[in-house]
């Protein structure tokens, strides 16, 4: 197999099979060690796009070495230097950028205008990650007579990450491009179920001109990530996916020593209050809940309606009853998440819920694939399994309150802080709700509050373990460690305590 990946020749959603998947150690694609391989599927279409790696911790350990090794050098690198290869890899991407967009379409399910979207991403976090060498000067300052005080962010050496389906190209660069202008090296683990948006940014990388060894891939499942979890030489990870992994590589990476920030799952809840504005909530909620089909941790999954507001309730069903599957919105991940997502719709149903429009028995789109119809449950209460955990799809749950502060006693009662949103016309129930939701990222008329570069992205309690958020330059501190030097150069007639 050449060096650089093959480009993808799909221009258009009709199936196309891709190429073999390997890792990508030390600057060339490496089969896993025990041969063993899972077939990647197009959700689409419900066919097979080729063949992953599944690698184990033999797997691990030579990634490791290769990034061990590349190391020294690349720490030695001026950070100049270094950001030289992220100009270089984001004018790539820009090049490639329809290409990239089919791909994540293809092994995703996503429609193109989201596909596209999550390159977009994508780049716009490689450009923060390129202003690091204005912004991550050290500071210093005079203390006292003849003593400098001065701190310098050092790398921390192989650093990785383990990085969910929803999101293949956009989620490894929320990490990539801090630690690497840091100076660290990096071994990635794409998910299993999407694994070319990180073949395709290692050959770019490569092409770029980032030297052999600075950048991995490892490919697998469970046995993967548990082996770079323990891996000693793997200093610190970043990790997004559902909560029970995120706690439990957490705890199990903290316990080691090892410096972790693992962002989990989510439950976020949109207030709706009678001065809302018709149509700009009800295509915001739709957007915010149907969005890559409601598999994202920022969708809104939980609308909260205060007060009369069926107005609005009833446009939203309408709008979603208008959403063209294939079009507006793609197939899920596989079929597993198909039945799961069919469960919640059933067991709300049973518990009293009213299906104001039904997902369950749409039509395959083309006669095949894993396909899940928009779907919006009413009258939900917290404590049906659809109120109060994520679904992960495109599933809208309505809940009923009488006032604000039952609604944001809902919002703060679930066990996630990942999002919370109020849509009003009032700037005072807006400032009102936003000084008590107890989540991490917050919106006032906005269904998906992500924070744009440089503001980070993270939330709070079960979303979140670990200190600070992801991006911004709480990645860069995350990818690194201060050194603090004093200094004592100017000799002074007077002396203070410190002299």
């Amino acid at each position: 197999m050449t060096s650089l990946a093959p480009p993808f020749p799909a221009r258009s959603y009709a199936f196309s099979p891709y190429t073999a998947c390997h890792n990508w150690i030390g600057g060339a694609w490496v089969p896993a060690a025990s041969g063993e391989t899972l077939p990647v599927h197009n959700p689409r279409h419900g066919e097979v796009m080729g063949h992953v790696a599944m690698s184990a911790a033999a797997d691990v350990d030579q990634a490791v070495a290769a990034a061990r090794a590349a190391f020294p050098g690349w720490r030695d690198t001026p950070l100049k230097e270094r950001v030289q290869v992220l100009f270089r890899l984001k004018a790539l991407m820009e090049r490639d950028i329809d290409e990239l967009s089919w791909l994540v379409s293809h092994e995703n399910g996503k429609v193109l205008a989201e596909a596209r979207g999550d390159v977009l991403k994508g780049i716009e976090c490689l450009e923060y990650g390129l202003s690091l060498e204005n912004m991550a000067q050290g500071e210093q300052l005079d203390v006292s007579r003849g003593i400098n005080c001065s701190i310098t962010h050092e790398p921390l050496g192989v650093v990785a990450g383990v990085v969910p389906f929803n999101f293949p190209i956009m989620v490894p660069l929320w990490m990539l491009p801090q630690a690497l202008a840091a100076g660290n090296t990096f071994v990635l683990k794409p998910s299993e179920l999407v694994p070319y948006g990180a073949l395709k940014l290692a050959s770019l990388l490569q092409e770029a001109g980032l030297p052999p060894g600075v950048f991995n891939t490892v490919n697998g499942a469970q046995p993967c990530v548990e082996a770079i979890v323990d891996h000693p030489d793997i200093k610190a990870m970043g990790f997004v996916g559902s909560t029970r992994v995120a706690r439990a590589l957490y705890a199990r990476g903290a316990a080691l020593g090892k410096r972790m920030l693992c962002l989990g799952g989510a439950k976020n809840h949109l207030l709706v209050v009678p001065d809302a504005e018709l149509e700009l909530t009800a295509s915001t909620v739709v957007a915010s809940a149907y969005g890559c089909a409601g598999q994202r941790c920022m969708a809104a999954s939980t609308m909260v309606a205060v007060g009369d507001v069926q107005h609005i309730v009833d446009a939203i069903a309408d709008t979603t009853r208008k959403l063209r599957l294939g079009e507006d919105m793609g197939p899920v991940i596989h079929q597993a998440a198909v039945d799961r997502i069919h469960r919640y719709i059933d067991e709300a149903e049973r518990m009293g819920a009213k299906v104001l429009v039904d997902g369950r028995r749409v039509p395959a789109v083309g006669g095949k694939g894993s396909w899940v119809g928009p779907t919006v449950l009413d009258h939900v209460r917290p404590d049906m399994p659809a109120g109060c955990e994520e679904i992960f799809g495109p599933v809208l749950s309505i809940l009923r309150a009488r006032t604000v502060d039952e609604a944001i006693a809902i919002e703060n009662a679930n066990p996630y802080g990942n999002a919370a949103s109020i849509f009003t016309s009032s700037g005072a129930v807006a400032r009102y709700c936003i000084e008590r939701f107890d989540a991490g990222m917050c919106g006032v008329n906005v269904g998906v509050p992500v924070p744009r570069e440089p503001f980070g992205f993270g939330g709070w309690n079960h979303s979140l373990f670990g200190q600070g958020d992801l991006t911004g330059y709480d990645g860069f501190r995350f990818w690194t460690r201060p050194r603090k030097v004093t200094s004592r150069w100017a000799l002074s007639k007077d002396a203070t305590w410190m002299s």
